[in-house]
């Protein structure tokens, strides 16, 4: 698998050839693709070897042999689907070992920005593949079967697909020359900064794109160009750097896709077996983002192999089977994973105005090793009533001929609603444990978040559940318990703890800043009044860092004050606190 890896190709601009370093700081080589990309890699197919990583650019980028291996075999088809011609689709792999790039602080700026959801990924890689398979006679095999993947940390699938659908056709034709003006090209792209329209040159083309602010509401429809510019030849405008066309993608399953919600929210484990990996890439990545806002906290592959170095982890019988969606073409995964709860099967995806013979709910005894029928296996019993009036309205757009895109934004919009309002009271409840804010005091530790209590939110959903803002009906109370057992749980809470011990570290240091400093001091011990600088400026580096959300204002009044409370210690303290 090693070999090759970058090997022969001259280095640009002075770059490809040098030792790894570890981290790319900005105004370093490669520091504005590393913003994007970890590195490109094109996989062939050798005789001897199978698939082989035939080159990685830049060539510094280490990847163990392990993470080779992953790449290698998830960047082709397997053999049960028979991918002629060009197919686009994505995995997602565990890095092994430590972090070899840390992100410098434009990247941390950016995520701090982002929804959690199209946050970078610190202990994965996306990998987005263009294969290609082809009749060729001057190949031994009668084919030319090659993949361009780009490895990122993002979840950009809906960019890096079009800038793949822009690049891979040309590089089949012309090789490493055509790769190295790309990569050179992307080094030159503004950082992927929320809430800004970027401009991105590839190729004489613009793709011009909108990475969503945390704090933006969902909206469909391409980005708005500002009317002072004018750029020459027109972007392509890319409507979202992330969603897919869910309408497609979830056309078999329609009637269930309240279900499958469900499953996503409580986290439960799901095998998704596709004819390709187009297919259960895009299938995987549907039921991911179904959840938005919230953040998907479980794993999950877009496309597995059985020579994946988590086979045997993900298909163990020893213990349950994992929170992981798994995406497989291989029917073998039928027999190895026939005791988890879930398993959807879907068939080739037809693209006529109808809609497809809907999936059907199959109880998993009905499940065969071989020649298993297109189905949802579960034993699973919905909490909520199937909402039938989404299913009419789809309908309804089919028979009128509705755009796929305005059908996916009635069902984007509908699975989000239903988020919210399950998250709502939740939020609602949280909020109700931060202490008030009366009870922070400037010289005193600040009171503690409340104990999240389960009763006690059960119990008050009478008066504020979903019920307010959603129309389902259904045993919301028996969801709710569920999820308090699912990672997403877990994960929702951890995120608004997080925020929440923030926003009191905030709220007590604009206390701190709008007391009496001098009068503070006059009783104070030396001791104390080194304490109290400490603690500033330990907030301080951490508000510079983009970790605390504090006004500017406070910052200038948080170092006056440790600039007058060192001025009133003696000498050598304060050479000891403000060395030369």
């Amino acid at each position: 698998m090693d070999q090759g890896a970058g090997t022969g190709q001259q280095p640009a601009r002075g770059r490809l050839g040098a030792p790894s370093s570890g981290t790319r700081a900005p105004g370093t080589p490669w520091a504005r693709f590393s913003a994007w990309l970890e590195c490109v890699c094109v996989v062939t197919f050798d005789l001897e070897l199978g698939q082989a990583l035939e080159l990685v650019y830049p060539s510094d980028f280490q990847l163990t042999d392990k993470e080779k291996s992953s790449i290698c075999y998830l960047s082709f088809p397997d053999s049960h689907s028979g991918c002629l011609g060009d197919t686009q689709f994505s995995f997602r792999i565990r890095q092994c070992g430590g972090q070899r790039r840390p992100g410098h602080m434009g990247e941390k700026r950016g995520d701090s920005g982002a929804p959690a959801s199209l946050q970078r990924e610190p202990a994965h890689f996306f990998g987005y593949v263009y294969f290609r398979q082809v009749k060729d006679s001057s190949m031994k095999r009668g084919y030319f079967q090659k993949s361009l993947v780009l490895l990122s940390r993002l979840p950009f699938v809906r960019l890096f697909q079009a800038l793949l659908g822009l690049v891979a056709p040309e590089f089949f034709d012309k090789l490493a020359p055509c790769l190295e003006a790309v990569c050179n090209e992307i080094d030159q792209w503004p950082a992927p900064a929320p809430g800004q329209i970027l401009n991105l040159p590839i190729m004489g083309v613009v793709l011009q794109v909108h990475i969503p602010l945390r704090a933006d509401t969902p909206e469909p429809g391409p980005p708005k160009q500002s009317s002072h510019e004018t750029l020459l030849p027109a972007p392509v405008v890319l409507p979202s750097v992330h969603e897919l066309d869910l309408f497609r993608c979830f056309r078999p399953v329609l009637a269930h896709v309240q279900l499958l919600w469900e499953l996503m929210l409580l986290g439960e484990p799901l095998l998704v077996l596709a004819p390709s990996p187009a297919v259960s890439s895009e299938m995987v990545l549907a039921l991911t983002s179904c959840l938005q806002p919230l953040k998907f906290c479980c794993d999950y592959r877009p496309y597995f192999t059985i020579h994946d170095s988590e086979f045997k982890e993900f298909t163990t019988r020893t213990q349950a089977p994992p929170n992981v969606v798994l995406g497989v073409t291989n029917p073998f995964f039928i027999k190895t994973l026939q005791h988890w709860p879930h398993i959807l099967r879907v068939g080739e995806p037809k693209m006529s105005g109808d809609l497809p013979k809907q999936v059907k709910l199959k109880k998993p005894s009905r499940l065969k090793t071989l020649d298993t029928k297109p189905g949802l296996y579960t034993a699973y019993t919905a909490h909520l009533h199937r909402d039938k009036a989404l299913l009419r309205r789809l309908l309804k757009g089919l028979q009128k001929k509705r755009p796929s895109d305005v059908q996916t934004a009635v069902l984007r919009r509908h699975l989000l609603e239903l988020t919210q309002s399950f998250i709502i009271p939740l939020e609602h409840y949280m909020a109700s444990l931060m202490p008030l804010q009366k009870g922070i005091v400037p010289w005193k530790t600040p009171p503690q978040i409340r104990p999240f209590c389960q009763d006690e939110f059960l119990q008050g959903l009478e008066r504020a559940g979903p019920q307010l803002t959603c129309v389902l009906k259904g045993d919301w109370l028996g969801l709710y318990r569920r999820f308090f057992k699912s990672p997403h749980f877990d994960g929702w809470y951890r995120q608004r703890h997080r925020e929440m011990t923030q926003k009191l570290e905030v709220l007590h240091l604009e206390a701190i800043c709008e007391a009496n400093i001098e009068i503070w001091m006059k009783d104070k011990s030396e001791v104390e009044v080194v304490d109290l600088i400490l603690k500033l400026r330990e907030r301080l580096v951490r508000a510079q860092g983009h970790q605390l959300p504090v006004k500017e204002a406070t910052l200038t009044r948080a170092r006056l004050y440790i600039d007058t409370a060192i001025g009133s210690l003696p000498k050598d303290l304060q050479a000891v606190l403000c060395p030369p």
